[in-house]
């Protein structure tokens, strides 16, 4: 008797062209210690680097951030699940998506709705192609945005919703103004993230965002 190994579908959205980028991974394509998913428009890609140690690190594209986001998750949990999904850190939008292969195309279809709301609430109009435009061509025309974003972190801080490598509730953390975003920075652990200023459509679903996440 043959055993089929477990497989695993893993998807990301191209900031660029914005197509979902699917691709399926067995644990006999791991045996390489990296594995690229590129989209086809040539602009973005997807990594995967695969350790002795049993952990995969991901390196993912977002729609809503200038660079991407890095995250490190288990083989078994790599492999083993229907559906996990790795949000944005800091607006919580799903942004890679790993399991069955009719789960992940379904959460990539609404995650593609909850996108195209998010611009239409943003004023940006012309769809996934517009938002590089729109961050090129214009800068937050509002100049009390900083102070809103700063608005937001303090009360999450207050909150006890900014998450970084400490244990809860154990974390100090500062927030330092960029020409590009503000960088929050725990103190203790030295886990940072960007929230960044020079997208219009970042800066405004951070508003909403119920947790910050520091890597």
């Amino acid at each position: 008797m043959i055993l089929e190994a477990k497989k695993t579908t893993v998807a990301y959205r191209c900031p660029h062209c914005g197509s979902g980028v699917v691709s399926m991974i067995s644990p006999f394509s791991v045996g390489a210690d990296m594995v690229k998913l590129k989209c086809e428009c040539g602009m973005s890609e997807m990594i995967m680097a695969f350790s002795k140690d049993g952990k995969v690190r991901l390196t993912v594209p977002c729609m809503l951030c200038p660079k991407p986001h890095n995250f490190t998750v288990s083989k078994n949990l790599f492999f083993g699940k229907d559906i996990f999904l790795l949000p944005c850190p800091f607006t919580g939008v799903n942004i890679c998506f790993m399991g069955d292969a009719d789960a992940v195309k379904a959460e990539l279809s609404r995650t593609e709705l909850e996108l195209l709301d998010m611009l239409e609430k943003s004023g940006i109009e012309g769809g996934f192609e517009a938002i590089h435009a729109a961050d090129d061509s214009e800068l937050l025309p509002d100049p009390q945005i900083f102070d809103i974003i700063m608005f937001v972190i303090r009360d999450l801080e207050a909150e006890g919703h900014i998450h970084c490598k400490c244990e809860d509730g154990k974390g100090e953390y500062e927030a330092e103004v960029l020409d590009y975003g503000i960088k929050v920075r725990c103190t203790k652990c030295d886990a940072e993230t960007i929230v960044p200023t020079d997208s219009l459509l970042a800066a405004n679903a951070f508003l909403n965002a119920d947790s910050l996440h520091l890597e």
